[in-house]
């Protein structure tokens, strides 16, 4: 338990690394009913396993935590040699493999990243001395699960990553939803990707990519994190920038909120009214904008009105005030776009981005 009053739960890692101890045990004393392994942090996890077909598995237990990865069985088989060598791993079904540069593993390799292989290794070692082993990790389901995952797009393949830095899950702790943003960054630098477009959701990428008829491995959503992305994006060097979306999330970056949710933050109306006190409208129209209770109201009553100008005259505000945020070192355009993909407004540097071809996805 926490101390928002969660209960925490344990990460793929250490059900791997408590797997692949039980799978050791297995073959050497017998089948254990519980293991216990250590995280990185030095915290030790007692966890219950279970056999499987050629080794042992352990049920993911994320918490009180929304993790996709919540109920999945992690599983793992040794192939045990009498002579001394390394653990060499492999990725078994449900466990992608790495196939672009920018991870923290290499190109082929299972997708188990550094922290989790270190408590596989120290379990195996604890139980199997310093003979060579290789160990298999599968994820049964896990394929079909990381389709709903980053992984697709920073490009592993056939499964789901075996992640963990501290060996726990601490409920609604976005550390990892970040990490993810800057992994997807870090794997574009490395293609050599220069000039990134920035948008919110799935949607919002499929309209802005129809919009400007854009492809391949270019567009990175920030979800209510634009702010962090934009900052990363400035860290790592990309020289440009296309920040765009339907108008519910953008026009919270026009009022200068780089931290989106409805929690967190709005101003969309304000930043709406003030362009049409700014271009003139009468005081009625302003009114009746500020009382609208849903961005898709305002956009129809800005056409009704004949001000449909202002969304120009806004993605020159969001892009002004995206750019301030590396003063000026990262130059960002900006564009309106409907859920249809139909452009409502771009600054004119926009066009540089239509027709952008980004690396094969």
């Amino acid at each position: 338990m926490n101390a928002t009053g969660l209960r925490e739960g344990v990460t793929t890692g250490t059900c791997a690394a408590a797997a692949a101890k039980a799978a050791a045990l297995l073959l050497t004393e017998g089948l254990p009913e519980r293991v216990t392994v250590t995280g990185p942090t030095g915290r030790e996890f007692t966890l219950d396993v279970h056999a499987v077909p050629g080794g042992c598995g352990v049920v993911k237990d994320a918490g009180d935590d929304i993790d996709a990865t919540d109920g999945l069985t992690v599983c793992a088989s040794l192939e045990v040699s009498e002579a001394p060598g390394e653990v060499v791993f492999a990725a078994g079904p449900g466990v992608g493999t790495v196939t672009l540069p920018g991870m923290k593993v290499p190109p082929g390799e299972p997708a188990i990243n550094p922290g989790p292989r270190r408590m596989i290794v120290d379990a195996l070692r604890e139980v199997l001395g310093d003979r060579a082993v290789r160990v298999t990790i599968s994820i049964p389901g896990g394929e079909e699960v990381a389709r709903r995952t980053f992984n697709p797009r920073l490009g592993v393949v056939g499964g789901l990553s075996v992640l963990g830095t501290t060996g726990v899950v601490r409920p609604m702790d976005e550390a990892a939803l970040l990490a993810s943003m800057t992994m997807e960054l870090s794997v574009m630098r490395s293609l050599g990707v220069q000039r990134l477009v920035i948008t919110f959701g799935g949607t919002g990428e499929k309209a802005l990519r129809r919009a400007f008829g854009i492809e391949g491995r270019c567009v990175v959503q920030a979800g209510n994190y634009p702010g962090f992305v934009l900052d990363e994006a400035h860290r790592m060097g990309f020289e440009r920038g296309l920040l765009g979306g339907h108008p519910g999330k953008l026009l919270k970056v026009a009022a200068g909120s780089f931290r989106t949710h409805n929690r967190d933050a709005d101003g969309r109306l304000e930043a709406l009214c003030t362009q049409a006190a700014i271009a003139g409208a009468p005081a009625e129209t302003v009114r009746r904008l500020y009382e609208c209770r849903t961005t898709e109201n305002a956009m129809g009553l800005l056409e009704e009105f004949g001000l449909k100008s202002l969304w120009t005259a806004l993605a020159a505000v969001a892009a002004r005030r995206a750019t301030d945020r590396s003063f000026g070192e990262l130059p960002i355009e900006a564009a309106f776009v409907d859920n249809e993909g139909a452009i409502l407004g771009e600054t004119p540097g926009a066009e540089a981005f239509r027709g952008m071809r980004g690396p094969a996805v």
